[in-house]
């Protein structure tokens, strides 16, 4: 049973000591619905902010990751399409060095024609492989080789896929300057040179095809991947409203109550004097 005193009033320290925590524990819910979030500092859950943490890296990681795919399908393409008008040239050479290889029909007026349209489409190729870039990155010229594109959030070789495109000039593709068709026998052996080259870029442009491919797989999977972490990160570090109006609605009548209380426990030493009267 408790005594009648003055000079220290339990009642009175203990239900201020409980205002104070209901005071601390409102200030924490409105903190949290105020921001959305259960967990703004490392204090408020110190094993949760370090997971949480980690996943963000990863998710933008991953964000970072799908916009270098996304310029590296763009590269290819860019190629790709460099490739598919090379491939086309070469078919209009192969036309004319099969054409000038019909030695029977042919007068020396057509076959300087042919001869003429060959090596103005061979000089069209150069331009081509000379030209082709995706932004200051040379493609086509035989420089683009082992470049790496970061695809991942990690550094390691999983999260990297290494390209290489190889040159289509015509020094790479075997047109020399001795490859004409200014007679049926060259025009011959050029017809040979040219499909050759044709075989040769079409191999390039399945190479260069089938990375694209992959490409559009990683950033399909990496879409994924990124909802899947932002969802994780969220149930760490995003407030649950409903709990969290329900804890400050119990708060706030705690805090009244817990006010009230003090407010009778601060008069009890009062009843002292009526001992002395």
């Amino acid at each position: 049973m408790s005594s009648l005193v003055v000079n220290n009033n339990l009642s009175a320290l203990n239900a201020y000591n409980n205002v104070n925590q209901t005071d601390m524990a409102m200030s924490k819910a409105i903190s949290q619905l105020s921001s959305g979030l259960q967990i703004q500092t490392a204090a408020d859950n110190p094993a949760g902010y370090v997971t949480a943490e980690g996943l963000q890296s990863q998710a933008n990681g991953y964000t970072q990751a799908i916009s270098n795919a996304q310029n590296g399908v763009s590269l290819i393409q860019t190629a790709s399409g460099a490739l598919n008008q090379i491939a086309s040239i070469l078919q209009t050479m192969n036309s004319l060095a099969l054409a000038s290889a019909n030695g029977a029909t042919n007068d020396t007026n057509s076959l300087n024609a042919n001869q003429q349209e060959f090596t103005a489409l061979s000089n069209e190729i150069n331009q081509i492989s000379n030209t082709t870039q995706f932004g200051t990155t040379q493609l086509l010229d035989g420089s683009f080789s082992n470049q790496t594109l970061q695809v991942g959030a990690f550094d390691n070789s999983n999260n990297q896929i290494t390209l290489s495109i190889a040159g289509v000039s015509t020094a790479a593709l075997g047109l020399t300057s001795g490859v004409v068709v200014s007679n049926a026998a060259s025009a011959q052996a050029a017809a040979s040179v040219v499909q050759a080259a044709i075989s040769n870029v079409a191999s390039i442009e399945a190479n260069v095809g089938a990375t694209q491919n992959q490409l559009t797989a990683v950033v399909a999977n990496l879409t994924v991947g990124q909802q899947n972490l932002q969802s994780a990160y969220a149930g760490i570090v995003d407030v649950n409203f409903a709990q969290a109006t329900t804890t400050y609605s119990t708060d706030q009548i705690l805090m009244q109550s817990g006010v009230a209380m003090l407010s009778q426990a601060q008069q009890t030493p009062s009843l002292v004097l009526k001992l002395l009267q």
